[in-house]
């Protein structure tokens, strides 16, 4: 087991975190879209406030602030925040999870006993090589464990535990945000970016050892809804036109080879259906739409009105109704010109001995909306795999070291800060 340079409570302070359910709901109409991520939330309230950070505020609309002053001899320091998400996924449940401890991991696949048909499989998990002698972390098989993105808090709440313990690393000032909603893609709905005042920010919402992501997917819903004649079945010859069979032919017809998430990688981008409702009159389906490109999501979206034309010409009497509904957009078009922001973290990374793997995003944070909201947002790793699963795992040594790089990380800025 390799100790870590920075010790902290972070492992701890996950297990506890995950106690609490935070699944997000889309079909509410509250926000936050569930009560846990508020118990959450006053619950972390209380641990800075016990840690001794200051100007701890948890707003109305859910959202948690704090800051740990700068400390620097040096008055120019920019102001950094470090972001994570309170939620989980809408897709698993999280409601009693119980987390289990693999000590001293050999690569054995690993057996989730409350399900014993889930398994992880060092076939499938190939990051799993890298951690031979490690502590990993799991559910036990009828859940998600919740990393996603609660190791992130954890990790932010460890490095501001190590430099209140340790005021001779000089730092600026830090803004620290635990936001609501993430994975409804409203993480930053009421998000004020003018109270929040950092210069830059980032998340730690990824995954493997020294990953940063300045590239990210971008992103739109389209509902499609079609339009049927609905008749007493018993009577319905020549007359019924019934439209959830007709959403039922559109998804048929989906290209399975081009442009759907399981045969999709790097920059590809693709269409997800992920929900489909209604009955013989209406029926709806929902899909998301991914691409790394503005033009390419609008070749897409085009394709998917096309062939849900097609279904409606072979049935003669259904309609169509399409809506677009604009989610995110590609973070490198902001970041590509943040070349300081960038190039610290990928100095962090390297001061903490890790090789720095630039990877695109194949999905969204916060910070691709607080890029075009005028804070540049990178992500950073916080060692979460097969996150939105039941065979979900994190590694207690990626944690630490996600910990080292957000220290490194608030060095490297004061460092590179003139006197």
């Amino acid at each position: 087991m390799r100790e870590p340079r920075y010790k902290t409570s972070c492992v701890e302070r996950l297990l506890r975190y995950i106690a609490v359910d935070t699944q997000s709901r889309p079909d509410s109409e509250t926000f936050p879209s569930s009560d846990g991520q508020l118990a959450l939330q006053r619950m972390l309230a209380d641990e800075l406030r016990a840690l001794g950070v200051g100007d701890v505020e948890l707003d109305r609309n859910g959202y948690l602030f704090a800051t740990l002053p700068n400390n620097s001899q040096k008055s120019a320091v920019p102001v950094i925040g470090l972001l994570a998400h309170a939620d989980t996924t809408p897709d698993v449940t999280g409601q009693g999870i119980k987390p289990l401890i693999h000590r001293d991991y050999q690569g054995q696949d690993i057996v989730l006993p409350d399900a014993p048909d889930v398994v992880i499989r060092m076939d499938d998990n190939p990051d799993l090589r890298d951690q031979i002698g490690n502590t990993i972390i799991t559910a036990s098989g009828t859940t998600l464990l919740g990393a996603d993105d609660k190791a992130g808090i954890a990790e932010i709440f460890g490095a501001v535990e190590y430099l209140l313990a340790h005021p001779e690393i000089p730092h600026g000032e830090i803004r620290i945000a635990v936001t609501p909603d993430q994975e409804l893609a409203k993480g930053t709905l009421h998000f004020d970016i003018d109270k929040f005042g950092a210069d830059c920010a980032y998340t730690i919402d990824g995954q493997g050892l020294g990953q940063l992501q300045t590239e990210s997917f971008s992103a739109d819903t389209l509902h499609i809804e079609f339009g049927g004649v609905s008749t007493h079945p018993g009577y319905a010859k020549g007359r019924l036109i019934n439209a959830a069979k007709l959403a039922a032919h559109f998804v048929h017809r989906l290209p399975d080879d081009e442009m759907s998430p399981e045969s999709t990688e790097g920059h590809q981008g693709y269409a997800h259906p992920y929900r489909i409702d209604g009955s013989a009159d209406r029926a709806r389906v929902s899909l998301l739409i991914r691409d790394f490109d503005n033009p390419g999501l609008r070749n897409i979206e085009q394709r998917l009105v096309e062939l849900a034309q097609s279904v409606v010409t072979d049935h003669p009497g259904a309609t169509l109704q399409t809506r677009l509904e604009p989610s995110y957009r590609n973070m490198a078009e902001i970041l590509r010109n943040e070349t300081r922001v960038v190039e610290r973290a990928r100095a962090a990374i390297r001061r903490a001995g890790l090789v720095v793997r630039e990877e695109p995003l194949r999905g969204g944070t916060d910070g691709t909306q607080l890029c075009f909201m005028g804070l540049p947002t990178p992500n950073l790793f916080a060692g979460q795999h097969n996150f939105h699963s039941r065979v979900e795992w994190i590694s207690t040594y990626d944690m630490d070291k996600a910990v080292e790089v957000i220290i490194e990380l608030c060095r490297e800025w004061e460092e590179q800060t003139p006197a």
